[in-house]
């Protein structure tokens, strides 16, 4: 295989990947969103600690459920050459089920949001995920201030 054709192998696997990952997560489905990762896969939570291991991550997704209820809509993802780096951007349509601590109260708000993920790969998995949005955004939407 010629190094254009691997690397252009290499960028749809890593597309694909991204796309089941998303689908799982739009469908709620976060056992296949697991599959996707790989044993150590290193967690950047927005504004927050970093985590490691699908462990952590599982704990995270099942949070996540509790407190809020979210769609991603708008996904376009881009594919370094070699397949080994990516970046999704999208909205995330929510409504905030759940009081977090330390959030404003939860009384099943709406909200939408730009944001961004980024992802390192390996063997066919993703070993890195790192989300950001605007906190400040978030919140000031939750709590009905004026944007």
């Amino acid at each position: 295989m010629s190094e254009i054709s691997a690397e252009s192998a290499a960028r749809q696997a890593t597309a694909a990947l991204l796309r089941r990952y998303y689908e799982a997560f739009n469908s709620g489905d976060s056992e296949a969103m697991l599959d996707c990762l790989t044993d150590d896969v290193i967690h950047d939570v927005n504004q927050g600690e970093r985590r490691q291991g699908k462990d952590k991550f599982h704990a995270f997704l099942a949070r996540m459920a509790h407190h809020y209820e979210e769609k991603l809509d708008g996904i376009t993802v881009l594919v370094s050459r070699d397949g080994a780096r990516a970046a999704a951007e999208f909205n995330v349509s929510g409504k905030y089920l759940e009081t977090e601590q330390g959030l404003p109260e939860a009384q099943g708000q709406t909200y939408k949001l730009p944001a961004g993920t980024f992802f390192a790969v390996r063997d066919g998995r993703i070993a890195r995920v790192t989300t950001y949005y605007n906190l400040t955004e978030w919140i000031a939407q939750v709590a009905g201030e004026p944007v």
